[in-house]
């Protein structure tokens, strides 16, 4: 047996496809000791990490951001409210030495591994940068994932959401968060006057909800960001490496609220 086939076994990419896991209680994805809930893909070496860009150290996740990739769940999964605890270290490379330290986590991923631009999964990403977290982008491959914001138009001609705006619907592109920087510079360290983002080795709270085709992007308690008609909706998790340190102590899944539910359930 080669070793990418044992490799693709373990991510268990080469099961029968199952259908996405709605949660009824907590999911520990990372719980400090391993990250076996997840599989590596790597632009550059695919299913393998010989540079450990991903590594628990002390019961962190440290992503170094070397290379540019990220971790998936082995499961795809829909109606769930994510939690992701994180804060920046140091380091930044390749063509992002020196700018705004950037990583994300996608969610909805769905087609074959590396199919946006060879790296990502075909996906809705609730962008992790310094002065954007909170952003959508809309992460195409093949197919492209669309959602619908309401919003309004800055002063630099692009989109923020606004609730009770105007509704605006895409397949490509971002939705800026509320109060994302119209001045904003792509510069390491970047912090706008009404950024939620905590200082640097400070730890940020990120919540994601995903309820039904609705998404909720929540900063450290503050609801920075909501779309609808998100298309797809559900799919896989993954937490990019893109050229900036960043350590993680909690990544989990939990269920919706009973009201939630109820509403799911029609």
């Amino acid at each position: 047996m080669t070793r990418r086939l044992i490799l693709l076994l373990a991510a268990g990419l080469l099961s029968a496809q199952t259908p996405a896991i709605r949660p009824s209680k907590k999911i520990v994805l990372f719980d400090g000791r391993n990250l076996d809930a997840f599989y590596v893909w790597l632009k550059e070496t695919r299913y393998e990490d010989p540079k450990k860009v991903f590594s628990i150290q002390g019961k962190l996740l440290r992503i170094s951001g070397e290379d540019w990739g990220g971790i998936a769940t082995k499961e795809a999964y829909r109606d769930y409210r994510l939690t992701v605890e994180w804060k920046w270290g140091e380091a930044t490379w390749g063509n992002r030495k020196g700018k705004a330290r950037d990583s994300g986590v996608l969610i909805h991923g769905h087609g074959p591994d590396g199919a946006a631009s060879g790296v990502w999964l075909e996906s809705i990403e609730a962008q992790v940068i310094e002065g954007g977290t909170g952003d959508f982008i809309l992460v195409a491959g093949k197919t492209r994932p669309s959602m619908t914001v309401e919003t309004r138009t800055g002063t630099d001609k692009q989109l923020y959401w606004q609730r009770g705006g105007t509704p605006v619907r895409r397949d490509s592109g971002r939705f800026n968060w509320f109060a994302r920087d119209v001045q904003w510079k792509d510069t390491f360290g970047y912090r706008g006057p009404s950024d939620v983002e905590k200082m640097p080795g400070k730890w940020n709270r990120y919540e994601i909800i995903c309820d039904g085709d609705r998404v909720t992007n929540k900063l450290n308690g503050v609801v920075v960001n909501e779309g609808s008609q998100a298309s797809p909706k559900e799919g896989k998790i993954q937490i990019q490496s893109e050229g900036a340190e960043v350590f993680i102590r909690r990544i989990e899944l939990r269920p919706l609220s009973k009201e939630h539910n109820r509403r799911l359930a029609g």
